[in-house]
């Protein structure tokens, strides 16, 4: 029994731990993901609070999971991981059993699972947590308090300074699909391989003041002019797995243009710069960023902010006067938000490739970086 005990404190230490870090390397990720349930559920109220709580259940998993290592406080930390570990499999189960959330963000896009997956491992990770409940009491702390508080106190500062550092600087593992070396242009393609989603085109009439469905191939023997005609729609048979990686990335000018493909295929070095927002006023990277224009004004590399909030932005470039020194183009939201885990983020491509990218704390970085890039004529 005891070592029965052992390896499941063991393995839900270590899960805990785990799960806690790979989401701490993209808070925003998880955030995101309450998002998505919020907007199911019509709770947009608690919309602006959902970076405060991914922080938070974030760090409360890295020390839950150091606590249970520890055997400290077995009572305390027993009820709250039982606790949460039915609150975890209420939403997996949810989004299971729904269908409206297909990844529910457990271990981040690092290792993405899917509902049916999460829900299978909150399941078994309840079962571990309600044994370790049970048996409380036969977990003895494997230090003295002192020591215990002190390997706490410390897994919580590090798990905040960890979240600061990547909600300031990007993640440190990046799992996104448009990290450096990616291709955007082959990254909105569907995978080798993939299968496509299988579908048959089905009718709907009303007959007899009932409506009927069949499909092209099934028509009924006695189908003429008592039947009238409602619509027709493509019924999904079988789900692929075709869908890419990188979606709704479509760069269109002010005016309205589709320019994703022209700008994705030219030749030479070009600046993406994906901004959510931007303050009318000096942000604190303004000094930093101007000097990044210089240079790419120097060796002739065409700017573009990317944003789903061109007005704003717009203010900020008049405010600044860079009218001639970038040019605003609009995309979807969602897809900036996975592009850019920090507002705003520097993006340096090549036909599509990203080069490298700078988040607005490491614009000094980007100067570097630039400064070191051949002239357009030399490219």
């Amino acid at each position: 029994m005891k070592l029965l005990l052992n390896i499941c404190r063991f393995l839900v230490g270590v899960l805990f731990i785990f799960s806690g870090l790979i989401k701490a390397n993209d808070p925003l990720g998880l955030s995101y993901k309450m998002q998505e349930f919020f907007e199911v559920w019509n709770f947009h109220l608690f919309d602006n609070y959902t970076l405060a709580f991914s922080v938070l259940m974030i760090v409360f998993e890295i020390v839950a999971g150091v606590a249970i290592l520890l055997g400290w406080r077995m009572k305390l930390f027993g009820w709250l991981l039982l606790l949460l570990i039915i609150f975890f499999s209420f939403l997996t189960g949810y989004a299971y059993l729904s269908g409206k959330i297909k990844e529910c963000g457990c271990f981040g896009n690092c290792i993405p699972l899917t509902s049916g997956e999460s829900f299978a491992k909150d399941i078994i990770l309840f079962v571990l947590i309600l044994f370790l409940f049970i048996n409380q009491r036969k977990i003895k702390p494997l230090l003295g308090s002192v020591y215990s508080i002190g390997i706490l106190a410390t897994a919580t500062v590090l798990s905040f300074i960890f979240q600061w550092y990547v909600l300031r600087y990007l993640p440190v593992v990046d799992c996104l699909p448009y990290k450096v070396g990616a291709n955007i242009e082959e990254g909105m393609k569907p995978p080798p391989g993939a299968i496509p989603d299988s579908t048959v085109i089905t009718f709907v009439y009303e007959k007899d003041n009932k409506q009927v469905e069949f499909t092209s191939d099934k028509f009924p023997a006695d189908f003429g002019d008592s039947y009238k005609f409602i619509r027709r729609y493509d019924k999904l048979v079988r789900k692929g797995n075709a869908e890419p990686a990188i979606k709704d990335f479509i760069l269109q000018t002010v005016s309205g243009n589709d320019t994703t493909q022209a700008l994705l295929e030219q030749k030479g070095y070009y600046i993406f710069i994906f901004a959510k927002e931007l303050p009318e006023t000096n942000p604190s990277w303004n000094k930093e960023f101007n000097v990044a224009l210089t240079f790419t004004k120097l060796k002739n590399i065409p700017v573009f902010f990317i944003t789903a909030n061109a007005d704003q932005v717009q203010a900020y470039v008049q405010k600044n006067g860079l009218e001639n020194a970038v040019t605003i183009l609009q995309c979807d939201a969602t897809a900036i938000k996975t592009a850019a885990r920090v507002n705003p983020t520097m993006y340096l491509l090549k036909k599509g490739t990203i080069i490298n990218k700078w988040s607005y704390a490491e614009f000094e970085e980007a100067i570097v970086g630039l400064n070191e890039l051949p002239t357009a004529a030399q490219q």
